[in-house]
């Protein structure tokens, strides 16, 4: 049997912030909940079942809680709230956008976007050394540079250190052109670019000039103990099991470190294990360790990009 509900607001552009601005948006919403919705000035009517008019109350309570803590949501948060109390998901929007790991004083707010990276999150902020794995867009990299950069202007920690391997030279850095920052300027960008867009290039600049912020190659790590510092091996599917080991082991007092990796992208040559698999299956019950899994689902680039990465994912194991 068919119900109506009617949800009022306080106005037309505060419910419309619920839907990122596009009341458009509400056929999202039909479709995933089989529920009718019609929108006037400042109220919304419903019409379905009773659960699933409850579920869009939810959804909609969730949203208006968010927003009234000071979120600006956007069309891909109002959809994140419906597909959560779609599927009866103990996470809600207001919790993730209560992530901020940063915002203060005009720099770029960065909150968690899907369930998963909410985990990462958390994750990252109650262990001491996080595994972020899954595939491109997941936000694994973006996250724990977010992280890091927290913990720093917190004064948790002294400096961050960015490494990955530079599998496509080989690691053999002074064969290439030009000086230091010239040779790993390409293999380090996905890491400059993430960082550039949370601090802006000046403060950036400056954190790179003092060395508050270090970014290098992997096999610059050999050798040092890293105390109260900030540590994200990015890439880490392209290291070998002695890069990994050696890499691990450089963590000093004070320290927290973050490895994320993609075990469907190995660039390594036939026959090389990649040490990001090892550790996984060596650390996967030590204390003070985490591992989280991110899945196509939690991929936060243009919506196609999820879908690509599952058909891949279907085709590959179609062909085993």
């Amino acid at each position: 049997m068919e119900e109506t509900m009617r949800l009022e607001f306080e106005s037309g552009a505060f419910l419309h912030s619920l839907m990122g601005g596009d009341v458009k948006e509400l056929r999202y919403l039909e479709q995933k909940l089989g529920v009718r919705a019609v929108s006037r000035d400042g109220w919304i009517q419903l019409q379905g079942a009773g659960e699933p008019l409850e579920k869009a109350r939810r959804a909609f309570a969730d949203l208006e809680e968010a927003r009234r803590n000071g979120a600006e949501l956007s069309a891909a948060d109002f959809r994140m709230g419906v597909d959560l109390v779609a599927r009866e998901d103990e996470q809600s929007v207001t919790s993730m956008t209560g992530m901020r790991l940063l915002g203060d004083r005009g720099q770029k707010t960065v909150v968690p976007k899907t369930p998963g990276q909410a985990a990462y999150v958390e994750a990252m902020g109650r262990h001491d050394v996080t595994f972020g794995l899954g595939p491109a867009g997941t936000g694994k990299t973006y996250l724990a540079m977010a992280m890091a950069l927290a913990h720093l202007k917190a004064r948790e920690v002294n400096r961050v250190v960015l490494t990955r391997p530079a599998v496509e030279a080989g690691e053999a850095l002074g064969f290439l052109p030009g000086d230091f920052k010239e040779k790993v300027a390409p293999y380090l960008r996905p890491l400059y670019d993430a960082m550039h867009d949370m601090l802006g290039p000046v403060e950036a600049g400056r954190y790179l000039e003092d060395g508050t912020i270090e970014i290098a190659p992997l096999a610059y790590m050999r050798g040092r103990t890293l105390a109260r510092s900030f540590v994200i091996l990015d890439e880490a599917q392209n290291t070998t099991p002695e890069q990994m080991f050696m890499f691990l082991t450089r963590l000093g007092e004070g320290s927290r470190c973050v490895v994320t990796g993609d075990a469907s992208q190995v660039d390594l040559k036939d026959g090389l294990e990649s040490g990001l698999n090892e550790a996984v299956r060596a650390l996967r019950e030590v204390e003070g360790i985490a591992q989280v899994k991110l899945t196509p689902m939690d991929v936060v680039r243009h919506p196609v990009v999820a879908r690509i990465i599952e058909a891949y994912d279907q085709e590959r194991k179609g062909g085993e």
